[in-house]
Parts: C-alpha cells; sequence; structure tokens
C-alpha cells in the first residue's frame, strides 16, 4: 500500500512539473510569427483578412477530424486488451 501512495505522488509531481515547463514555454510558441507573413497579412485589407480566417478554418478541419477520429477508435477499443 505504501508503494502505490508514493507511485501516485511522484506520477503527481511529474504532471505538474511538465505543466509547469509547458505554461513557461507557451508565451515563446506565440511569439514565433513571422514579421513578413505579419506585414503581409496586415497590409491586405479586409477581403485578404477574411481570406486568410477562412484559410486559417480549412485548414484546420482535417487536423480536428483526424484527432477525433484516432481518439474514437481508441476509445472504442479501450476493453480489448482485458
Amino acid at each position: 500500500m505504501y508503494g502505490q501512495g508514493r507511485k501516485a505522488r511522484s506520477g503527481r509531481v511529474a504532471v505538474a512539473a511538465l505543466s509547469a515547463v509547458l505554461a513557461m514555454a507557451a508565451p515563446h510558441a506565440v511569439a514565433q510569427g513571422c514579421a513578413m507573413c505579419y506585414q503581409t497579412a496586415a497590409a491586405s485589407g479586409a477581403p485578404g483578412r477574411v481570406a486568410l480566417r477562412h484559410g486559417i478554418l480549412i485548414l484546420l478541419l482535417p487536423a480536428v477530424t483526424l484527432f477525433l477520429g484516432v481518439f474514437g477508435l481508441i476509445y472504442r477499443r479501450r476493453n480489448q486488451t482485458r
């Protein structure tokens, strides 16, 4: 019983440490915008901004579909190994 508590505590510490590292890295990930891309998007005008927003949504759709498909497959087959 004592060993399981120690394992659970070390797992929580690992998750907390990973969360702290990811939280510290988040501002750096957001700041990776290309200056040239920013200038081009800012100078494109209203129709260009609308097209850019639509393009982002169109490129997001396959990624989300793949993620949900893999997650659904894992969820459906979760009890087959038992």
